[in-house]
Protein backbone atom coordinates (compact mmCIF):
# COMPACT_ATOMS: atom_id res chain seq x y z
CA UNK A 1 0.00 0.00 0.00
CA UNK A 2 2.81 2.65 1.30
CA UNK A 3 5.00 1.59 -2.53
CA UNK A 4 1.72 2.30 -4.18
CA UNK A 5 0.77 5.42 -2.76
CA UNK A 6 4.33 6.81 -3.09
CA UNK A 7 4.05 6.09 -7.16
CA UNK A 8 0.40 7.22 -7.27
CA UNK A 9 1.98 10.72 -5.26
CA UNK A 10 4.71 10.60 -7.61
CA UNK A 11 2.64 10.46 -10.63
CA UNK A 12 0.52 13.50 -9.97
CA UNK A 13 3.47 15.46 -9.32
CA UNK A 14 4.73 13.99 -12.59
CA UNK A 15 1.42 15.19 -14.10
CA UNK A 16 1.15 18.46 -12.38
CA UNK A 17 4.44 19.19 -13.79
CA UNK A 18 3.84 18.24 -17.64
CA UNK A 19 0.44 20.42 -17.03
CA UNK A 20 2.36 23.29 -15.94
CA UNK A 21 5.18 23.18 -18.50
CA UNK A 22 1.68 22.73 -21.31
CA UNK A 23 -0.08 25.95 -19.39
CA UNK A 24 3.09 28.08 -20.25
CA UNK A 25 4.09 27.24 -23.90
CA UNK A 26 0.07 28.01 -24.44
CA UNK A 27 1.07 31.09 -22.91
CA UNK A 28 4.19 31.91 -24.77
CA UNK A 29 2.22 30.58 -27.45
CA UNK A 30 -1.21 32.68 -27.17
CA UNK A 31 0.76 36.11 -26.59
CA UNK A 32 -0.68 38.69 -27.46
CA UNK A 33 -4.48 37.50 -26.75
CA UNK A 34 -5.80 41.07 -26.43
CA UNK A 35 -5.13 44.44 -27.67
CA UNK A 36 -2.12 46.16 -26.62
CA UNK A 37 -2.34 49.99 -24.86
CA UNK A 38 0.17 52.52 -26.06
CA UNK A 39 0.69 55.16 -23.62
CA UNK A 40 2.12 58.51 -25.44
CA UNK A 41 2.97 61.19 -23.33
CA UNK A 42 1.49 64.45 -25.63
CA UNK A 43 -1.46 65.40 -26.63
CA UNK A 44 -2.56 64.08 -30.47
CA UNK A 45 -1.22 65.78 -33.60
CA UNK A 46 2.45 66.00 -32.29
CA UNK A 47 5.27 63.62 -33.05
CA UNK A 48 4.64 60.68 -30.71
CA UNK A 49 1.44 60.90 -32.63
CA UNK A 50 2.59 60.63 -36.07
CA UNK A 51 4.66 57.87 -35.64
CA UNK A 52 1.83 55.38 -34.42
CA UNK A 53 -0.34 56.34 -37.24
CA UNK A 54 2.55 55.32 -39.33
CA UNK A 55 3.30 51.97 -37.57
CA UNK A 56 -0.03 51.02 -36.27
CA UNK A 57 -1.27 49.42 -39.51
CA UNK A 58 1.60 47.15 -39.52
CA UNK A 59 1.89 46.51 -36.29
CA UNK A 60 -0.85 45.01 -36.07
CA UNK A 61 -0.70 43.15 -39.39
CA UNK A 62 2.23 41.27 -38.04
CA UNK A 63 1.14 41.36 -34.34
CA UNK A 64 -2.10 39.91 -34.76
CA UNK A 65 -3.91 42.06 -32.56
CA UNK A 66 -5.20 46.17 -32.40
CA UNK A 67 -2.72 48.55 -30.71
CA UNK A 68 -5.28 51.34 -28.54
CA UNK A 69 -3.26 54.92 -27.96
CA UNK A 70 -3.90 56.46 -24.62
CA UNK A 71 -2.90 60.01 -24.47
CA UNK A 72 -1.16 61.20 -21.45
CA UNK A 73 0.21 64.81 -22.24
CA UNK A 74 1.84 66.75 -19.49
CA UNK A 75 5.57 67.13 -17.96
CA UNK A 76 7.13 66.30 -21.92
CA UNK A 77 5.97 63.33 -21.90
CA UNK A 78 7.28 62.29 -18.19
CA UNK A 79 3.73 61.82 -16.72
CA UNK A 80 3.14 59.21 -19.37
CA UNK A 81 6.45 57.33 -18.86
CA UNK A 82 6.29 57.61 -14.71
CA UNK A 83 2.89 55.98 -15.22
CA UNK A 84 4.71 52.96 -17.74
CA UNK A 85 7.75 52.55 -15.60
CA UNK A 86 5.89 52.92 -11.94
CA UNK A 87 2.03 51.76 -12.04
CA UNK A 88 2.40 49.51 -14.92
CA UNK A 89 1.87 45.79 -15.23
CA UNK A 90 4.63 44.38 -17.17
CA UNK A 91 3.01 41.65 -18.83
CA UNK A 92 3.45 42.97 -22.44
CA UNK A 93 0.14 44.47 -22.81
CA UNK A 94 1.10 47.81 -22.31
CA UNK A 95 3.88 49.73 -24.25
CA UNK A 96 4.85 53.41 -24.62
CA UNK A 97 6.41 55.68 -27.76
CA UNK A 98 9.73 56.62 -26.42
CA UNK A 99 10.85 60.40 -27.59
CA UNK A 100 14.49 61.25 -27.51
CA UNK A 101 15.72 63.65 -26.14
CA UNK A 102 13.35 63.94 -23.50
CA UNK A 103 12.70 60.84 -22.66
CA UNK A 104 16.49 61.07 -20.58
CA UNK A 105 16.05 65.20 -20.25
CA UNK A 106 12.87 64.89 -18.14
CA UNK A 107 14.76 63.46 -14.82
CA UNK A 108 18.49 64.73 -16.10
CA UNK A 109 17.12 68.40 -15.84
CA UNK A 110 14.55 67.75 -12.67
CA UNK A 111 15.38 65.86 -9.43
CA UNK A 112 11.85 65.10 -8.70
CA UNK A 113 11.41 63.07 -11.84
CA UNK A 114 12.07 59.97 -10.13
CA UNK A 115 12.04 57.29 -13.57
CA UNK A 116 14.98 56.26 -15.22
CA UNK A 117 15.76 54.82 -18.67
CA UNK A 118 17.04 51.62 -16.48
CA UNK A 119 13.62 50.80 -15.84
CA UNK A 120 12.50 50.53 -19.43
CA UNK A 121 12.46 47.21 -21.81
CA UNK A 122 13.65 49.35 -25.07
CA UNK A 123 11.61 47.41 -28.19
CA UNK A 124 12.83 49.45 -31.68
CA UNK A 125 13.44 52.86 -32.40
CA UNK A 126 11.71 53.67 -35.62
CA UNK A 127 12.47 57.14 -36.84
CA UNK A 128 14.19 59.82 -36.01
CA UNK A 129 12.98 63.20 -37.45
CA UNK A 130 14.99 66.36 -38.08
CA UNK A 131 13.99 69.13 -36.25
CA UNK A 132 12.96 72.12 -38.37
CA UNK A 133 11.49 76.52 -37.98
CA UNK A 134 8.40 76.74 -39.88
CA UNK A 135 6.16 80.06 -39.54
CA UNK A 136 2.51 80.84 -40.83
CA UNK A 137 1.78 80.79 -44.59
CA UNK A 138 1.50 84.81 -43.94
CA UNK A 139 4.36 85.44 -41.78
CA UNK A 140 6.46 88.01 -42.71
CA UNK A 141 9.32 85.91 -42.39
CA UNK A 142 10.28 84.74 -45.90
CA UNK A 143 13.42 83.16 -44.97
CA UNK A 144 15.52 82.49 -41.84
CA UNK A 145 18.00 84.85 -42.86
CA UNK A 146 15.17 87.59 -42.05
CA UNK A 147 13.69 85.70 -39.12
CA UNK A 148 17.04 86.01 -37.29
CA UNK A 149 17.85 89.44 -38.38
CA UNK A 150 14.46 90.47 -36.71
CA UNK A 151 15.54 88.62 -33.41
CA UNK A 152 18.78 90.25 -33.75
CA UNK A 153 17.19 93.53 -33.79
CA UNK A 154 14.99 93.29 -31.13
CA UNK A 155 16.50 90.45 -28.23
CA UNK A 156 14.31 88.35 -26.42
CA UNK A 157 10.73 89.07 -28.20
CA UNK A 158 9.80 87.04 -30.74
CA UNK A 159 8.21 83.86 -29.83
CA UNK A 160 9.27 80.74 -30.59
CA UNK A 161 6.89 78.03 -29.85
CA UNK A 162 8.35 74.11 -28.78
CA UNK A 163 6.85 70.91 -27.40
CA UNK A 164 7.48 71.58 -23.81
CA UNK A 165 10.42 72.05 -21.74
CA UNK A 166 13.28 69.45 -21.95
CA UNK A 167 12.04 68.32 -25.30
CA UNK A 168 14.25 68.40 -28.33
CA UNK A 169 12.77 71.82 -29.65
CA UNK A 170 13.69 72.95 -26.45
CA UNK A 171 17.19 71.98 -26.46
CA UNK A 172 17.38 73.45 -30.34
CA UNK A 173 16.47 76.59 -29.23
CA UNK A 174 19.11 76.94 -26.49
CA UNK A 175 21.46 75.32 -28.96
CA UNK A 176 20.90 77.98 -31.78
CA UNK A 177 20.83 80.82 -28.88
CA UNK A 178 24.31 79.75 -28.30
CA UNK A 179 25.37 79.35 -31.73
CA UNK A 180 23.95 82.69 -32.85
CA UNK A 181 24.19 84.62 -29.90
CA UNK A 182 20.29 85.67 -30.52
CA UNK A 183 17.74 85.31 -27.82
CA UNK A 184 14.33 84.15 -28.28
CA UNK A 185 10.98 83.83 -26.06
CA UNK A 186 10.32 80.32 -25.64
CA UNK A 187 6.82 78.95 -25.13
CA UNK A 188 6.43 76.04 -24.39
CA UNK A 189 3.45 73.39 -25.44
CA UNK A 190 2.38 70.07 -24.86
CA UNK A 191 3.38 68.27 -27.83
CA UNK A 192 4.61 69.37 -30.94
CA UNK A 193 1.27 69.86 -32.39
CA UNK A 194 -0.29 72.68 -30.31
CA UNK A 195 3.09 74.40 -31.10
CA UNK A 196 2.91 74.31 -34.80
CA UNK A 197 -0.92 74.91 -34.95
CA UNK A 198 0.13 78.25 -32.64
CA UNK A 199 2.26 79.08 -35.49
CA UNK A 200 -0.11 78.48 -37.79
CA UNK A 201 -3.00 80.83 -36.25
CA UNK A 202 -0.08 83.75 -35.58
CA UNK A 203 -0.20 82.83 -31.85
CA UNK A 204 3.76 82.59 -32.10
CA UNK A 205 6.07 83.98 -34.43
CA UNK A 206 7.46 80.44 -34.99
CA UNK A 207 7.61 77.27 -34.43
CA UNK A 208 10.85 74.90 -33.59
CA UNK A 209 9.42 71.13 -34.54
CA UNK A 210 10.59 68.42 -37.16
CA UNK A 211 10.36 67.74 -40.25
CA UNK A 212 7.89 64.71 -40.02
CA UNK A 213 5.44 66.58 -38.10
CA UNK A 214 4.82 69.60 -39.95
CA UNK A 215 5.17 68.11 -43.54
CA UNK A 216 2.05 67.89 -44.58
CA UNK A 217 1.20 71.25 -43.38
CA UNK A 218 4.22 72.80 -45.11
CA UNK A 219 2.92 70.30 -48.62
CA UNK A 220 -0.95 71.80 -48.40
CA UNK A 221 0.74 75.72 -48.11
CA UNK A 222 -0.40 76.14 -44.74
CA UNK A 223 2.87 76.36 -43.02
CA UNK A 224 6.38 78.00 -44.71
CA UNK A 225 9.62 76.06 -43.78
CA UNK A 226 12.55 78.51 -42.98
CA UNK A 227 15.30 75.77 -42.67
CA UNK A 228 16.26 72.52 -41.30
CA UNK A 229 18.35 71.54 -38.13
CA UNK A 230 20.13 68.89 -40.18
CA UNK A 231 23.50 68.14 -41.84
CA UNK A 232 22.21 68.39 -45.19
CA UNK A 233 18.74 69.60 -46.97
CA UNK A 234 15.62 67.13 -46.92
CA UNK A 235 14.39 65.66 -50.70
CA UNK A 236 11.22 66.56 -49.45
CA UNK A 237 12.21 70.17 -49.34
CA UNK A 238 14.88 70.92 -51.78
CA UNK A 239 14.33 74.65 -51.39
CA UNK A 240 14.58 74.31 -47.76
CA UNK A 241 18.03 74.93 -46.38
CA UNK A 242 19.96 73.31 -43.30
CA UNK A 243 21.51 76.27 -40.96
CA UNK A 244 24.40 74.66 -41.68
CA UNK A 245 24.25 76.51 -44.95
CA UNK A 246 24.31 79.79 -43.41
CA UNK A 247 27.26 79.28 -41.36
CA UNK A 248 25.39 77.46 -38.07
CA UNK A 249 26.70 73.99 -37.54
CA UNK A 250 23.26 72.78 -36.03
CA UNK A 251 21.84 69.32 -36.53
CA UNK A 252 19.32 68.23 -33.99
CA UNK A 253 16.09 66.06 -34.44
CA UNK A 254 14.22 63.25 -32.39
CA UNK A 255 14.12 60.03 -32.27
CA UNK A 256 10.32 58.08 -31.69
CA UNK A 257 10.46 54.50 -31.00
CA UNK A 258 8.72 52.13 -28.42
CA UNK A 259 9.48 50.82 -25.15
CA UNK A 260 7.84 48.21 -22.47
CA UNK A 261 8.14 48.50 -18.60
CA UNK A 262 11.16 46.37 -17.74
CA UNK A 263 11.14 42.92 -16.96
CA UNK A 264 8.34 41.71 -19.09
CA UNK A 265 7.81 38.30 -20.16
CA UNK A 266 10.49 36.83 -22.33
CA UNK A 267 7.62 36.00 -25.42
CA UNK A 268 6.60 39.02 -25.04
CA UNK A 269 9.56 40.92 -25.95
CA UNK A 270 10.43 38.35 -28.26
CA UNK A 271 7.14 39.44 -30.42
CA UNK A 272 7.15 42.78 -30.18
CA UNK A 273 10.62 42.31 -31.85
CA UNK A 274 9.58 40.05 -34.27
CA UNK A 275 6.81 42.76 -35.17
CA UNK A 276 9.03 45.41 -35.27
CA UNK A 277 11.34 43.68 -37.26
CA UNK A 278 8.89 42.52 -39.81
CA UNK A 279 7.40 45.84 -40.13
CA UNK A 280 11.02 47.29 -40.75
CA UNK A 281 11.36 44.93 -43.67
CA UNK A 282 8.20 45.77 -45.43
CA UNK A 283 8.29 47.98 -48.64
CA UNK A 284 5.13 49.34 -48.07
CA UNK A 285 6.06 50.71 -44.75
CA UNK A 286 9.21 52.30 -46.03
CA UNK A 287 6.74 53.69 -48.53
CA UNK A 288 4.56 54.90 -45.86
CA UNK A 289 7.43 56.50 -44.26
CA UNK A 290 8.73 58.46 -47.31
CA UNK A 291 5.55 59.66 -48.32
CA UNK A 292 5.33 61.56 -44.71
CA UNK A 293 8.86 62.54 -44.81
CA UNK A 294 9.80 60.09 -41.60
CA UNK A 295 13.45 59.28 -41.68
CA UNK A 296 13.30 55.64 -41.20
CA UNK A 297 16.17 54.50 -38.28
CA UNK A 298 15.70 51.10 -36.99
CA UNK A 299 17.70 50.19 -34.01
CA UNK A 300 16.20 46.42 -32.33
CA UNK A 301 16.50 45.67 -28.34
CA UNK A 302 20.09 45.34 -27.11
CA UNK A 303 21.05 48.27 -30.06
CA UNK A 304 17.93 50.62 -29.26
CA UNK A 305 19.10 50.42 -25.03
CA UNK A 306 22.53 51.24 -26.25
CA UNK A 307 21.46 54.29 -28.59
CA UNK A 308 19.44 55.46 -25.05
CA UNK A 309 22.03 55.43 -23.07
CA UNK A 310 24.36 57.07 -25.27
CA UNK A 311 22.03 59.53 -25.75
CA UNK A 312 21.70 59.83 -21.72
CA UNK A 313 25.25 60.85 -21.69
CA UNK A 314 25.01 63.44 -24.53
CA UNK A 315 22.48 65.33 -23.38
CA UNK A 316 23.88 65.59 -19.76
CA UNK A 317 26.47 66.98 -21.43
CA UNK A 318 24.73 69.83 -23.23
CA UNK A 319 22.48 70.40 -20.26
CA UNK A 320 25.40 71.32 -18.16
CA UNK A 321 26.54 73.73 -20.36
CA UNK A 322 23.54 75.63 -21.16
CA UNK A 323 21.82 75.22 -17.99
CA UNK A 324 23.09 78.34 -16.07
CA UNK A 325 21.88 80.27 -19.60
CA UNK A 326 18.19 79.16 -19.05
CA UNK A 327 17.75 79.32 -15.21
CA UNK A 328 18.91 83.17 -15.44
CA UNK A 329 16.28 84.01 -18.13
Amino acid sequence: MGQKRKVTVLTMIATLALGGLFAASTMAADYPDKSISVLQGFKAGGGSDALAQLTQPFLEKYIGKSFVNQYIPGATGAIAWTQLTKQTKADGYTISITNTPMLMTNYIMNEEIKYNINELTPIANVVTDPGIIVVSKDSPYKTVQEFFEAAKKSPGTLTVGNSGIGGDDFFTTLIVEKATGLKFQMIPFQGDGPSWQAAMGNKIDASFNNLGITFLQIKAGNLRALALFAPVRDVNLPDVPTLKEIGFDVSSGSSRGYSAPKDIPAEAKEALLKAFRQMGDDPEFAKTAAERALTIDMKYGDDYTAYLQKQEVEFGKIWEEVKGQYKAK
